[in-house]
């Protein structure tokens, strides 16, 4: 069965502005996401994601609510734009708990694109995996990130 959208969550031992900057910055994103991240991190801004041995995706920004909510459209590079026809729609949420974050993640939109059945389980399958796999890495950065500089 092909689900309506993937979700994954993940408690993040790292302040909500530490782990916004890590979500919302192409050079930042580059360090536990994507090889290669280039976009405009406005509502509307254009760019793309590239991982190493796949396609490249064409990304649009669709919300930047710091620091709570990040979404952004993606789909194959081939298409000039995502459109909702073609493309997915992924939704970071921030959460504050007390000196941690909490990172939801939602790709949705299998229900609009045009695919098979058969596409829409491999992806779904794929995503589903690489999204726990890619909170992991978030997770392990965030850390890595607030650790102090090594005294000399």
């Amino acid at each position: 069965m092909i689900p309506d959208q993937i979700e994954r969550e993940i408690l993040i031992e790292a302040p909500v502005d530490v782990v916004w900057r890590i979500v919302t910055e192409p050079d930042q994103i580059v360090q536990w996401f994507s090889d290669e991240a280039e976009f405009d991190p406005r509502p509307g801004g254009e760019g793309h994601l590239r991982f190493k041995g796949s396609d490249q995706y064409a990304i649009e920004v669709e919300a930047v609510e710091p620091p709570r909510r990040f979404a952004f459209r993606w789909a194959y590079a081939h298409d000039s734009r995502p459109r909702e026809r073609s493309s997915m729609l992924v939704e970071f949420t921030l959460q504050q708990e007390a000196d941690k974050t909490r990172v939801r993640v939602v790709e949705s939109g299998f229900d609009k694109v045009d695919w098979s059945d058969d596409e829409m389980a491999k992806y779904a399958e794929k995503h589903g995996s690489g999204w726990s796999h890619h909170l992991g890495r978030l997770r392990d950065f965030a850390k890595r990130d607030l650790k102090p500089a090594p005294r000399k």
